[in-house]
C-alpha cells in the first residue's frame, strides 16, 4: 500500500509514518518546512520515505501529494495559538480542511483517514455510562477555541461524502513527542515541578497504539464512522503518581480545584502559551467508551506505566531532559 502522511513531523503523524514503513508500505509524507524532520529524520537518511514540499493552505500542493497513493493520513490540524480572533482562527481551520477534502476529490485516493482529538466527544447523553462516538461535543460548550476547532475540521470531514474515517485519540504519550503538549506533563514530573494535581479523569493512551490503530482504519475502518483510540481511564491524580513513580520522584500531593486550573488557563492564553485553551476546558476532560475501536479497528494499549517508562527514556535520549 501506498501511503501520504499530512503532518509526519509532528508527534502522531510521525508515529503513523514509522508504522507504515515497518509495515512495508510505501510512505509520502507531505511537510511545509524542508528543514523539519520530527521524529523520522532516521527514516529519511534510510530512504524509508518520501518527502513532498506542501502547504495546508494550498490544495493543489496537497494533490499532487496524494496522487498515485491508496491511503491519506491527515494528521496536522489546526492548533490555536491562542484565544484571540476567534472567528479567524475557526474560519482558518475551516479553510485548511476544505484545501485537503478539494484535494483528496481531485487526486482520488481510496480512503481519507482523519485525526481529530477527545475534545469532540460530548458528555454522555444517558447517566450512568461512558461517552461513547454518539457523544458529540456541541460548539461554544467550552471556553476557549480549541474545543471548537476540532469539532468544526471533524464535522468537515464528515459532511464531505469523501471516503473519510475519523479517528478521536485520547490524551496521547510516547516516544517521538517532538513538540510535547501532553508529554509536557511528563517532563514536569521528571523535573520534580509537580507537586500538585487537578481533580477530573481523563484517558491516556501511548501514540505507538494509535499510528497502529490508523493503520487498522486504512484497511477496515468504516467511511463515515469515528473511532476512540484510548487505553486506560484514570483520574489525573492517578496518571500523575504513575509518572512520578517511573521518574523516581515524589507523587503529587496537592489538589488543585478546577477553577484554579481554569483561570491558569485563561492567563496562559494571555500570553500566548500553546496547550492554554485546554487547561481552561478541564471539566470538559472525562473518562471515554473504547469498545468500538476495539472491536472494529482491533485497538490494543499497552499499560500506561510502559508508555511514561518509554516516553521518558526517549525524552532523556533526544535533550528534552
Amino acid at each position: 500500500m501506498k501511503v501520504l502522511v499530512i503532518g509526519a513531523t509532528g508527534f502522531i503523524g510521525g508515529a503513523i509514518a514509522r508504522a507504515a514503513v515497518e509495515r512495508g508500505w510505501q510512505v509520502r509524507t507531505l511537510r511545509r518546512d524542508g528543514r523539519r524532520v520530527g521524529a523520522i529524520g532516521d527514516l529519511a537518511a534510510q530512504g524509508a520515505i518520501e518527502w513532498r514540499r506542501g502547504d495546508l493552505a494550498d490544495s493543489d500542493s496537497i494533490a499532487d501529494a496524494m496522487r498515485g497513493c491508496d491511503a491519506v493520513f491527515h494528521a496536522a490540524g489546526y492548533y490555536p495559538a491562542s484565544g484571540r480572533n476567534r472567528a479567524g482562527q475557526l474560519g482558518l481551520a475551516r479553510t485548511q480542511m476544505e484545501h485537503v477534502l478539494s484535494a483528496f476529490r481531485s487526486a482520488g485516493p481510496g480512503r481519507l483517514v482523519y485525526t481529530s482529538s477527545l475534545s469532540t466527544i460530548g458528555p454522555p447523553s444517558e447517566p450512568g455510562r461512558l461517552a461513547n462516538e454518539g457523544d458529540v461535543y456541541q460548539p461554544g460548550s467550552a471556553p476557549g477555541l480549541y474545543f471548537d476547532i476540532k469539532i468544526t475540521m471533524e464535522q468537515a470531514a464528515l459532511a464531505s461524502g469523501l471516503p473519510a474515517v475519523v479517528l478521536c485519540p485520547t490524551s496521547v504519550f510516547g516516544p517521538g513527542d517532538v513538540k510535547p503538549t501532553t508529554g509536557v506533563l511528563l517532563i514536569q514530573v521528571a523535573r520534580g515541578l509537580m507537586a500538585f494535581y487537578p481533580d477530573g479523569q481523563t484517558n491516556a493512551i501511548d501514540g505507538r497504539d494509535v499510528a497502529a490503530a490508523h493503520l487498522a482504519a486504512a484497511e477496515q475502518g468504516r467511511p463515515g464512522e469515528r473511532y476512540i483510540l484510548g487505553g486506560e481511564n484514570m483520574t489525573f491524580r492517578q496518571m500523575l503518581t504513575i509518572a512520578a513513580e517511573q521518574a523516581g520522584r515524589r507523587p503529587p500531593w496537592l489538589r488543585l480545584p478546577p477553577g484554579l486550573v481554569e483561570a491558569a488557563g485563561v492567563l496562559g492564553g494571555q500570553v500566548g502559551i500553546l496547550g492554554s485553551d485546554v487547561l481552561r476546558a478541564i471539566r470538559f476532560w472525562q473518562p471515554l467508551d473504547t469498545g468500538k475501536a476495539r472491536a472494529e479497528l482491533g485497538l490494543a494499549s499497552r499499560p500506561f506505566d510502559v508508555t511514561v517508562r518509554d516516553t521518558l527514556a526517549w525524552f532523556r535520549e533526544h535533550g528534552y531532559l
